[in-house]
């Protein structure tokens, strides 16, 4: 009788390419991650989003060459960039509502709220990448990561709605009128099955246009005049009006 081989010695002499694909793949992943964090410490340090392939490169003592190897161009970069940070809010969004009971309407919908103006003020470069206006010669392509990641971030917003409508506590808004071309949008958006009738989809965006206005001029230090206490209070005041205004339930 053949005795058969030991399965480990038949995977060492068997697939050694295999063990080396991933490697490389992993060098290659820690060298992209380099890049990115890298990018996001010039543009902190810089006080802007515009950053140069050179001076990446030259801070990660490589010639501007070598990058290409990782990002087709500059475009491509802020593309990665984008999405990441459309990730990382989307994600701190989802943490913050998750840690609050489902039925606590209100209790998720502040601390959402709390979740997306605290990462803006933690990460301004993201913030600006994503919400700032873009920089001269860039333009976002209509599909792909950017436009997944964007879709993704926001769905965790219009998720507080649909758990309000599941519990039959969703209130109409107060603005019920839905001009023609937002029940369009909501439409399409939607399609045959609506997840939210037209006009909560348009409180959806009234609610996130109020909430992104109060962190845009917190962001950019329009509210220091006032001083922390006052900020606070004011945030929460304009988290209540939003809200119920919104038709989420919000003493």
């Amino acid at each position: 009788m053949v005795n058969a081989p030991f399965p480990e010695r038949t995977l060492s002499y068997m697939t050694p390419a295999s063990r080396v694909a991933p490697r490389r793949e992993r060098l290659r992943a820690a060298t992209i991650d380099e890049i990115k964090q890298t990018a996001l410490r010039l543009m902190r340090e810089s006080g802007t989003i515009d950053v140069r392939f050179s001076d990446i490169a030259r801070a990660m003592d490589l010639t501007p060459p070598a990058l290409y190897r990782y990002f087709a161009d500059r475009d491509a970069l802020l593309n990665a960039l984008i999405a990441d940070a459309y990730g990382a809010l989307g994600r701190e969004v989802a943490q913050a509502r998750d840690a609050v009971p489902i039925d606590d309407l209100a209790g998720r919908f502040l601390v959402v709220a709390q979740a997306y103006r605290q990462w803006a003020r933690r990460e301004p470069q993201q913030f600006a990448l994503i919400f700032g206006l873009p920089l001269p010669g860039y333009v976002a392509p209509q599909d792909g990561p950017t436009t997944e990641a964007a879709r993704g971030a926001m769905a965790e917003l219009s998720r507080l709605f649909l758990d309000a409508r599941d519990r039959g506590r969703l209130a109409h808004p107060w603005l019920r009128d839905v001009p023609p071309a937002l029940q369009a949008a909501a439409a399409a958006k939607h399609g045959d099955s609506p997840d939210l009738p037209a006009e909560s989809f348009q409180a959806t965006l009234h609610a996130w246009a109020a909430l992104h206005g109060f962190t845009s001029l917190e962001a950019y230090g329009h509210f220091d005049w006032l001083g922390a206490d006052a900020v606070e209070d004011l945030f929460v005041g304009q988290v209540r009006l939003a809200a119920r205004a919104a038709g989420i339930p919000f003493e």
